[in-house]
């Protein structure tokens, strides 16, 4: 007998389904993706959190490396159109931020060096700014009255090694300027190995009329007050010393508003 096909659904035709099957895959379905989304929540939750936390140090570093950045970029007082030399940073007496040459050396002992040896020249400038006009002016009346020979040059010009006349000048003399300068040495060794860390730069032990204050707003203007000065004077001197050079006059002869009488 011939065996009967069995008629082939139809595509188009849905297929047969159970509800409480289709029911179960939508809840299964469901579920996971609760969980999905509930994980994929915390995960950004946590994440937020941490994003915050490290946010809330970034603003410190922030605020820190502005501050470096400034330090570096700030501008010299005395030459505003550059930097300010690093170890320049004001807490030296009479420190504007001048040393475009890096005079000052690489640390801070350099500096302190280079300070001591600028405050004993400014001294000594300040000696010579006296004594080199009073020399023009009354050398040969003193000498006179002593029946001494006159130190002055042939146009009445200080000696110096630009004018000329050191060869009159009497060895005792250097002698005794060689011995001044090396008790000064002596002395300012002393006071540094005695007085160790308080030590200032040119502290020598010398003041005997008591007139370096003792209070610390008191010392630094006292020591603002005798480095400026003392730059003055230096380049009084080599004004005085390039004004003679040039003309072969006396300064006091050159400039008479400044050292004689108009009366």
């Amino acid at each position: 007998m011939p065996k009967k096909k069995c008629p082939k659904p139809s595509p188009s035709s849905p297929a047969p389904t159970n509800p409480q099957t289709h029911n179960f895959a939508l809840q299964h379905y469901t579920s996971t993706f609760t969980q999905q989304y509930t994980t994929t929540n915390m995960k950004l939750t946590l994440f937020s959190a941490l994003a915050g936390s490290a946010a809330a140090f970034a603003p410190a570093q922030t605020s820190t490396s502005t501050t470096a950045l400034n330090a570096e970029k700030e501008m010299s007082k005395a030459l505003p159109f550059l930097p300010r030399p690093k170890l320049l940073d004001g807490s030296l007496p009479g420190d504007v931020g001048f040393d475009p040459f890096n005079l000052g050396g690489g640390d801070k002992a350099s500096l302190i060096n280079m300070r001591e040896a600028e405050i004993k020249h400014g001294r000594l400038a300040m000696l010579a700014a006296v004594g080199w006009p009073i020399a023009e002016l009354f050398d040969r009346q003193i000498a006179g009255a002593f029946g001494l020979q006159s130190a002055l040059t042939s146009t009445g010009a200080s000696p110096s090694l630009l004018n000329g006349g050191l060869d009159k000048i009497e060895p005792d003399y250097w002698v005794i300027v060689a011995s001044i300068a090396g008790l000064a040495e002596l002395s300012s060794k002393e006071t540094k190995e005695e007085k160790g860390k308080a030590y200032i730069a040119g502290d020598c032990g010398f003041d005997p009329l008591g007139l370096f204050p003792q209070d610390k707003e008191g010392m630094m203007a006292m020591q603002t007050k005798e480095i400026k000065h003392s730059r003055i004077a230096m380049m009084a001197v080599l004004g005085y010393a390039a004004q003679e050079a040039l003309f072969r006059s006396p300064v006091t002869d050159e400039t008479p508003m400044f050292f004689k009488s108009v009366l």
